[in-house]
């Protein structure tokens, strides 16, 4: 399993690498266009807009995975060891949860229906399924990274166990 879950970090590192590149290159030709050459580009601002998209969802994975993303444990850091234990298995298992129902099962059904529909994108012209992809992919990652958090927590090692194995 670690093994998989490397090559899932590293390939999920390149792809945030590139699109940030891209977005910033797209805004860069965007100011450009715009203010140098006085004709502003139609497509930027749509492909910005999808690229902020997808850095944002799967910038969120990543998040989560390392251990970035906010976390209030004003309370939970009150409770004893045991309890704080419990309580890491329940909230994870909710992240869990949230990630499936609500990321994959709900973002799978937004990208069927805007593919059923054949809703396009104005500027882009690719299917808005596309661009909704990202939202069970990110639902699928999170689950993964937090079905291995519960792996290490019910093993009883520290919840970055998946990467030192």
């Amino acid at each position: 399993m670690t093994k998989s879950l490397f090559w899932i970090d590293q390939f999920l590192r390149r792809v945030l690498i590139g699109l940030m590149a891209a977005i910033v290159l797209v805004v860069c030709w965007q100011v450009v266009s715009r203010f140098i050459l006085g004709s502003p580009s139609s497509m930027t601002e749509e492909i910005a807009r999808t690229l902020l998209l997808w850095i944002g969802m799967l910038g969120a994975a990543w998040a989560y995975r390392t251990g970035q993303h906010l976390g209030l444990d004003i309370l939970t850091s009150k409770l004893p060891a045991k309890a704080q234990h419990k309580m890491a298995m329940l909230l994870t298992s909710c992240v869990v949860l949230f990630a499936v129902a609500v990321l994959v099962i709900g973002g799978g059904a937004l990208v069927r229906l805007a593919f059923e529909l054949n809703q396009m994108s104005a500027a882009l012209g690719i299917g808005m399924g596309w661009i909704y992809l990202v939202l069970p992919l990110t639902g699928l990652l999170i689950a993964v990274y937090g079905y291995c958090q519960l792996l290490c927590l019910w093993r009883g090692k520290p919840l970055n166990c998946a990467e030192s194995e």
